[in-house]
């Protein structure tokens, strides 16, 4: 059986747990609770990922998988390949995969700028660095890949409804609908999937 080292809070972790509702392997896999931050690993599995980072995927034909990316792609393949498209359309579901993963990185520095920095050694210039670099994935997302979030299922789409929910959860104070009314109506109807549902993190 598979091992899934995961926190319900993670949106990297969520994309794991999404593609498992969607490929019908929810039953195969073991879920473990880990947590940890950058300056306290925690319970993060040290022993699975070095890097000490969520998920992680222990599997009994191998050694653990680590990032989400590269677990992703495992569980697609090893349920036949359905979310993981053929070339060309690939290449830009891995492109909309590392965008949202992009705006993910720098959504979560903001969180740990708040959280983990102490209050006097906070920078606000850099986390709203951090929330430039979201605008400008956002606007991207909206000026270009509005065609391929609306056609068939696929990693890219997971990834990104991911990041929106993360946004959402973390940063509601920030009104990213307002510049992106076509992404915000795709994401209302995404959200509504039994598989997002399923996934979303606790309050």
């Amino acid at each position: 059986m598979l091992k899934l080292h995961q926190s319900p809070t993670s949106p990297y972790v969520r994309k794991v747990l999404v593609l498992l509702h969607e490929t019908g392997q929810l039953d195969d896999v073991d879920l473990a609770v880990a947590a940890g931050t950058p300056v306290d690993s925690g319970t993060m599995p040290l022993a699975q990922n070095p890097l000490g980072k969520i998920p992680a995927l222990e599997r009994p034909d191998g050694p653990a998988l680590y990032d989400s990316r590269v677990i992703c792609r495992y569980l697609d393949d090893r349920a036949g390949g359905q979310l993981y498209p053929e070339a060309p359309r690939l290449w830009d579901t891995l492109t909309l995969e590392a965008t949202a993963d992009g705006i993910l990185d720098a959504a979560i520095l903001m969180v740990y700028e708040a959280r983990v920095r102490p209050e006097g050694k906070q920078h606000k210039p850099w986390a709203e660095g951090q929330w430039a670099k979201i605008s400008r994935a956002l606007d991207a997302i909206e000026a270009r890949w509005m065609s391929h979030l609306h056609a068939k299922l696929d990693m890219g789409q997971i990834a990104v409804a991911c990041a929106l929910g993360y946004i959402d959860f973390r940063h509601g104070d920030r009104d990213w609908r307002a510049n992106c009314p076509a992404l915000a109506a795709w994401y209302s109807d995404f959200a509504a999937r039994p598989s997002m549902e399923a996934t979303v993190p606790p309050a």
